[in-house]
């Protein structure tokens, strides 16, 4: 079968493209759809593309951080005002695939990848999108939800604000294979501080549902309390709650259960 590539020179004629056409795939860094193409996939009969540097643009100057949809890991490692999202980005693939791999296609990848998605879902970023609704913004986590149902749409851009502090933001991948491999879980928490107390917990973790989750029963536990023995053995007692994951060549859903409080106890308490 072949395959019809389309290159644009914007974002916008990009998106007319992917709306009008349920077959069409848009190409990033390709570690996605080429992989779909070169296993057979018979439902992508056009490709498409994009010049605009708008989706390669970096702001990362100020308290709320932007970054375009095709912006590799690659680069992500090579801001230094991206320090609090270097483990995320050092925690997918190889050399390689940083160097190919996009902000915008980590939100479509399925388990056990998708681990960039987990820190987003942590900070509680926002997604811009264009397709035939026009452009808008939502929140990372209706995204995710709505991920298999976002064909014809094109993502510009995701972008979060900046951690108050290096201590705020915590990140872990539990892979067997390292640093490349596919993700047994992974977790991401964003705990900010008032007076002593947590103030805006959120909690995500990959590989332990069929997308990126919140682990809402476990911030629960957090909010509103110090960050002390007796509270994140609470959270990480709570970890489980309203997950569903999956048998996999990396795990069974039984071992992911019994790992995640395990892993969420040593993050919180900064444990290596």
């Amino acid at each position: 079968m072949a395959v019809t590539v389309k290159t644009f020179s914007s974002a916008t004629e990009a998106a007319g493209a992917l709306s009008s056409d349920r077959s069409a795939r848009y190409l990033g860094g390709g570690t996605l759809v080429m992989r779909a193409l070169n296993e057979g996939d018979v439902s992508i009969s056009t490709v498409v593309r994009a010049q605009d540097q708008t989706l390669i643009r970096i702001d990362a100057s100020g308290p709320r951080i932007t970054l375009g949809a095709g912006v590799t890991f690659a680069r992500v490692l090579a801001e230094r005002d991206l320090a609090f999202l270097h483990a995320p980005a050092r925690s997918i693939g190889g050399p390689a695939v940083r160097n190919m791999g996009t902000v915008g296609g980590n939100l479509f990848a399925p388990n056990p990848y998708g681990d960039f998605a987990v820190a987003l879902l942590a900070l509680d970023a926002t997604v811009a999108m264009q397709g035939g609704f026009g452009s808008r913004d939502i929140p990372i986590e209706e995204f995710l939800q709505a991920r298999d149902r976002q064909a014809g749409t094109l993502v510009l851009s995701v972008s979060c604000t900046r951690p108050a502090s290096t201590e705020a933001f915590r990140y872990r991948k539990i892979a067997r294979i390292k640093p490349k491999g596919g993700s047994v879980i992974t977790l991401a928490a964003h705990l900010p501080i008032s007076g002593g107390r947590i103030a805006g917990a959120r909690i995500a973790l990959g590989s332990m549902a069929p997308t990126q989750i919140r682990a809402r029963a476990a911030e629960r536990a957090l909010e509103g309390r110090s960050l002390d023995t007796a509270t994140i053995a609470a959270a990480a007692s709570a970890a489980t709650e309203g997950t569903s994951p999956s048998d996999n060549a990396l795990g069974s859903a039984w071992y992911r259960r019994e790992i995640v409080g395990v892993h969420l106890r040593r993050l919180l308490s900064g444990q290596e």
